[in-house]
């Protein structure tokens, strides 16, 4: 086994999610991540905690979906989460694109079946990184040891020192009731964060980490975002999307390609229409664009945004909590030609913060 495979255990345990002596953790990945569910058993061994191996399978969940007519909540699969204390969740299937011929309908159906047992999974204290596999480094067009390299690489920082650094922008964001995002002709889009709190993702919930991000309120988003950088999304790759909200909601969308998707995505329920996130990445070490969201948007030089479900940490009491199936982030290139203004004042041009070097 790779020795940076126990590495990766051991920061998933000691940093990510703090395991003790007993607890009870799930750890879901795909079996082409077996070394990480073995280190991670040998970690909750020496730490006295209580773990239980789900092997996911993509291939196995394309042929449930596809087969099936109708979704209803899996009560046993609810009553496991209710039960655990710490849920440890891999990607890095054999094939990215799996579920591919997945109706989006199906999907919504599916996503909708299982709000309230992922709504259980996320009141949990979780980690959700990434292992790295062969089809990962194809999607990113790199050799399986560069993909091996980077990702380790970026697991690894110093998340003391980054914690740190993304503080200054927790800072004005906590005091801001404004955010406006200009990028190029196309993206000129105000965000209403009046009573919303702000958190440091410091590679806990997500590891890597490397971004700080809050929520708008429910109906205060106005105007036009041009998203120019692609995402996939069960198994298909979405590009070119440009959405137009008013009080809130989108009311127009587009995608150069697979729009039935997006559509798809955001006819899932009300909540999906809406924002429940506003992220600036701020990570320097993931410094290329891989197609895997879990690194795209800790890059800096970016923000994104996701339609869907809002995080209850980041909601205000005064202020509604979007709640939604989805949770769909999509990512603004920020590298130039933009700004980021807080309450009037910019507080980043062309991707460089005015605590840097170089503003």
């Amino acid at each position: 086994m790779d020795a940076r495979v126990r590495e990766h255990a051991e920061i998933i345990a000691d940093h990510s999610t703090g395991i003790e002596s007993g607890d009870d953790v799930v750890i879901q990945m795909p079996k082409e991540a077996e070394d990480l569910a073995v280190a991670l058993h040998e970690v909750c061994g020496d730490r006295g905690a209580n773990p239980i191996y789900l092997n996911y399978s993509k291939r196995a969940q394309r042929a449930f979906k596809r087969s099936s007519e109708e979704f209803t909540e899996p009560s046993h699969r609810r009553a496991l989460y209710e039960e655990a204390d710490v849920f440890v969740i891999a990607r890095g299937g054999a094939n990215a694109t799996e579920d591919a011929d997945v109706d989006p309908e199906t999907n919504a159906a599916y996503n909708r079946a299982m709000e309230d047992v992922k709504r259980t999974r996320l009141s949990k204290t979780w980690c959700l990184t990434q292992y790295p596999t062969a089809s990962h480094a194809q999607l990113a067009g790199m050799s399986t040891e560069a993909y091996e390299n980077f990702v380790w690489d970026a697991v690894s920082l110093d998340w003391d020192e980054q914690r740190e650094f993304q503080s200054n922008m927790v800072e004005i964001l906590d005091a801001a009731d404004e955010v406006r995002i200009k990028s190029g002709d196309e993206t000129d889009l105000t965000l209403d964060v009046s009573g919303n709190s702000t958190l440091n993702d410091q590679g806990e919930a997500n590891l890597p980490g490397g971004e700080v991000f809050t929520a708008p309120t429910r109906d205060g988003v106005d105007g036009e975002v041009h998203f120019d950088l692609p995402l996939y999304r069960y198994g298909r790759e979405i590009d070119g999307v440009r959405l137009r909200f008013e009080d809130g909601e989108v009311v127009s969308h587009s995608a150069e390609r697979n729009e039935d998707l997006l559509t798809g995505i955001l006819d899932t329920d009300e909540g999906s229409r809406h924002l429940g996130e506003l992220g600036i990445g701020m990570n320097r070490q993931i410094d290329r664009f891989t197609y895997n969201m879990l690194f795209d948007e800790k890059m800096g030089d970016t923000v994104h945004m996701a339609v869907g479900s809002a995080y209850p940490e980041t909601v205000g009491e005064e202020n509604a909590v979007n709640e939604s199936a989805e949770h769909v982030d999509m990512i603004v290139d920020m590298s130039e030609d933009s700004v980021i203004e807080v309450d009037g004042e910019v507080v980043q041009r062309d991707g460089t913060f005015v605590f840097e070097d170089g503003f």
